[in-house]
């Protein structure tokens, strides 16, 4: 199958420090290929794939100080995708609903994985007026605000199985916070927690520019505490050891996630997850098997009384089992298929009309 991958410009492919989408798009890509696909990336010029790699713009618009406006280059992205779509069996989109309008009026199969929040009121005239557009969720309860979406599947993220492995290099000490620095990802939570279960805390966090003063006004103050550990963001070289050393992840969301990568990857270090019951965690983790699903904070610190009855080598297996970057990779080649199948259908009628 000839497939066309459209990624951000945002990050690279996959991105050199934090970035889910991005990092999502190159699993899938890299595993489509390996189950044998024809596969064209399109994406910035310092992406790595194994797939054909069609470079829209030079590099990642996040390090490119100069670029003032980031829909320009998604415009061109967009435009030369246009100009090639007859060269695939389906285009893939990773670009929210920015490709419906275009893409609606190519004659070649196109879907979007959505990989974004869906409860905003204003996305509510968009889907409206695409009633149609094939859509993908990447979890059951982000499809909740958007009902009337032409949802063609939920498709979970994988991660490549020999990407992150438990190493046991030492025995797990700590509790760990993964990810960015903001008031939905509960960080203020996690420190709460570690304090009160008297536990040390390391953080390993992206501050965005939007989110600096919510970090300097609500968190800084307390990375003084005795145990806790700010490190920053860091690398996904780093991240093995990190979360193979954590007796648990800690995952207090205040927001609907989506998905929640960070959650599978603690899963494949063999570490249990810690995580409020908010968007798509009941679905990821199996309470009680790889983690503990939590209503606040008191029951997070009672989980972490729990975690010797987990076994870091199920969690592992769990993750191989369900959300491996092949099983991901498989998935989509269903849902390809199938949309393929229904837009071949009203050819066939025609044809069968006009013969």
């Amino acid at each position: 199958m000839r497939i066309a991958q459209i990624a951000p410009l945002h990050e690279a492919v996959p991105p050199l420090l934090y970035g889910g989408t991005e990092r999502v798009v190159s699993y899938l890509t890299d595993a489509l290929v390996d189950l044998g696909h024809e596969v064209t990336l399109f994406a910035t010029g310092d992406s790595r794939t194994k797939a054909t790699l069609e470079a829209v713009w030079p590099r990642a618009l996040r390090l490119d100080s100069t670029i003032l406006d980031a829909m320009a280059p998604h415009v061109v992205l967009l435009e030369r995708v246009r100009q090639v779509a007859d060269e695939f069996d389906v285009l893939h989109s990773h670009l929210g609903y920015l490709p419906f309008s275009l893409f609606s009026e190519i004659d070649v199969p196109f879907l979007t994985t959505l990989h974004g929040r869906l409860d905003l009121p204003e996305l509510q005239p968009v889907f409206k007026a695409f009633p149609a557009a094939p859509v993908i969720s990447i979890s059951d309860s982000q499809r909740l605000p958007l009902p009337q979406a032409n949802w063609l599947n939920t498709i979970y993220h994988g991660l490549p199985e020999d990407l992150l492995r438990p190493t046991n290099l030492t025995k797990p000490a700590y509790l760990a916070f993964l990810g960015r620095v903001s008031p939905e990802k509960g960080i203020d939570a996690a420190i709460t927690i570690a304090v009160e279960s008297r536990m040390p805390l390391k953080i390993a966090a992206k501050v965005d520019k939007v989110d600096y003063d919510y970090f300097k006004a609500k968190i800084e103050p307390f990375l003084s505490l005795p145990d806790i550990e700010f490190i920053g963001e860091i690398a996904e070289d780093q991240k093995a050891e990190f979360l193979s050393g954590a007796k648990a992840l800690l995952f207090p969301i205040d927001w609907p996630e989506p998905f929640g990568l960070v959650m599978i990857e603690a899963m494949a270090c063999g570490t249990p997850v810690i995580a409020f019951n908010r968007g798509s965690v009941s679905e990821v983790i199996d309470h009680g098997l790889t983690g503990y699903i939590c209503e606040d904070i008191n029951g997070a610190i009672c989980a972490l009384k729990r975690l010797d009855e987990l076994s870091r080598a199920e969690i592992r297996a769990q993750f191989e089992c369900r959300f491996s970057a092949k099983v991901m990779a498989q998935h989509y080649v269903e849902a390809y298929a199938a949309l393929s199948q229904r837009s071949m259908a009203p050819a066939v009628r025609r044809a069968a009309a006009t013969g």
